[in-house]
């Protein structure tokens, strides 16, 4: 039977704007993997998938390490940036970061019609900072990041992380996602070394998100090597 809370422990790797904490749930040793969800407020549905993962387990993994929300503001307001209305997925440091505004849809079919900002500075932000130095304090060999609802697998090469996680949620991988991402956590890790690889969840409600993928997807976990 599936937990109602999760059992694993937690900490603070820094604060929100609005002052959530944000919080991570360490690995045993040494990490290999970090998967993360919620960068995005308005995919809450990344959240909900992963939360649902991790009360499949009573303690700590050995290897893998977990950030459940890392816009925790923009869950709660509903909004795809932080509460200062920056993209957090534009944010980071990286060699082609821009101080252009960014757009997004409102919905897949739309044209851009959502306008956010890309921070007053490349990691202007309190979460973008904090996730910074978690990563750099953690030193995964990989990073898998959950959005939506694309339903795609997005990563430089196809890795063997990549064809694990495309048996687990049978959708295609591209090595472009077909536009432009300057400032994202995705760049800015192939700047920095670790492998990312972006799980695009497919387009469906959160409740058979879990029915198709829940339990494969702690398969996935359980198998990782070294977890």
């Amino acid at each position: 039977m599936l937990s109602g809370s999760i059992k694993l422990k937690y900490k603070p790797y820094g604060t929100s704007v609005l002052g959530a904490p944000l919080l991570y749930f360490p690995c045993k040793g040494a990490c290999r993997l970090l998967v993360m969800a919620g960068i995005h407020g308005e995919e809450p549905e990344t959240t909900f998938l992963l939360s649902r993962a991790l009360r499949a387990f009573d303690e700590n993994l050995e290897s893998i390490a977990f950030v459940l929300c890392a816009n925790p503001d923009g869950v709660a307001l509903g909004t795809r940036g932080n509460a200062n209305g920056v993209d957090l997925n534009r944010n980071f440091p990286t060699k082609n970061w821009s101080a252009a505004p960014v757009c997004s849809r409102s919905i897949l079919e739309a044209e851009r019609d959502m306008e956010l900002s890309t921070g007053k500075a490349p990691a202007s932000e309190p979460e973008t900072k904090a996730l910074i130095q978690l990563v750099e304090t953690l030193a995964p060999q990989a990073v898998l990041s959950l959005h939506s609802p694309i339903g795609c697998i997005d990563a430089p090469e196809e890795t063997t992380l990549v064809k694990n996680l495309q048996a687990v949620f049978n959708v295609p991988y591209v090595k472009d996602i077909g536009y432009s991402t300057p400032g994202s956590f995705g760049t800015w890790c192939k700047e920095c070394n670790p492998e990312c690889v972006t799980m695009e969840l497919p387009r469906l409600a959160p409740e058979l998100l879990y029915e198709r993928y829940g339990l494969n997807f702690v398969e996935f976990l359980k198998k990782y090597p070294g977890r």
